[in-house]
């Protein structure tokens, strides 16, 4: 497949962003544009930079697609993984608007905080527990919005992986001991979702020396203070009519947010 020139990758990142500014992601994708996964990583990166230029800052990353099932959806051989944004982080029991979503689905799953900046050729199990400040249950918001023909692998990362917010619940310290939780996806009181026996460390942090890695490639670090959404276990789901959406886990808490 033909590398995109400057001028398309230009044309393409700028349509990104106002397409996710307008709350219509991805209509490039519409016309049937086929586009590599590296091509796909360069248009996430450009539009992260008009971001940027524009005083939005980045807080940290979140890794997708941990599991088999949605590796294969995607035409992955590998998880993905895409930025966080501060405008786009709330606190737990927040009130939403639907209408700022393009079919607003959801995840459960974890986030940790560093206490450092990690270090590629340190990294391991054992260093990146020593790096953790907090754990905290983690709602991630996205727009579940596929235009191309699949599998939606690149269609998915020059989307910034579909993410559109966190909503981050209570801190937990990060010196927990091997344990074993649950975690529930909860939409108005119904389970849609659920997951037992997830071990921690093991389960919930088996992606992060690979986030930290394909970082290193592009020259970038995670640093003190980022937050990290670990993946979750099953696929984005639509709330649809519903309104009240909660993730709890027996471990580490509950998080909860109403969209309206």
């Amino acid at each position: 497949m033909k590398e995109l020139t400057e001028n398309q990758l230009n044309q393409y990142a700028h349509q990104m962003l106002e397409d996710y500014d307008s709350k219509t992601p991805g209509t490039i994708f519409k016309d049937k544009v086929k586009i590599g996964v590296e091509d796909a990583w360069r248009i996430q990166s450009a539009v992260t930079y008009l971001r940027q230029k524009r005083g939005e800052e980045v807080i940290g990353y979140k890794i997708g697609c941990i599991s088999k099932k949605s590796q294969i959806k995607m035409g992955f051989t590998q998880p993905a993984w895409g930025r966080l944004w501060k405008h786009e982080l709330y606190s737990d029991g927040v009130t939403l608007e639907k209408s700022n979503y393009s079919n607003p689905a959801m995840e459960a799953e974890f986030g940790i905080i560093l206490n450092r900046d990690l270090k590629p050729d340190l990294v391991n199990l054992d260093y990146i527990l020593d790096s953790i400040e907090t754990i905290h249950p983690i709602i991630e918001i996205h727009n579940l919005v596929f235009n191309g023909n699949p599998p939606f692998g690149a269609e998915l990362l020059a989307n910034n992986a579909i993410h559109a917010g966190v909503v981050i619940g209570k801190p937990n310290k990060g010196n927990i001991k091997a344990e074993i939780t649950d975690l529930k996806l909860i939409f108005d009181k119904e389970i849609i979702d659920t997951w037992s026996d997830k071990k921690w460390p093991h389960d919930m942090l088996s992606e992060v020396e690979w986030l930290v890695k394909e970082q290193d490639k592009i020259g970038n670090v995670l640093k003190k203070g980022n937050l990290i959404l670990t993946g979750a276990y099953g696929l984005p789901i639509p709330i649809n009519d519903k309104n009240l959406i909660e993730v709890t886990s027996s471990l580490f808490g509950n998080v909860s947010a109403v969209f309206k």
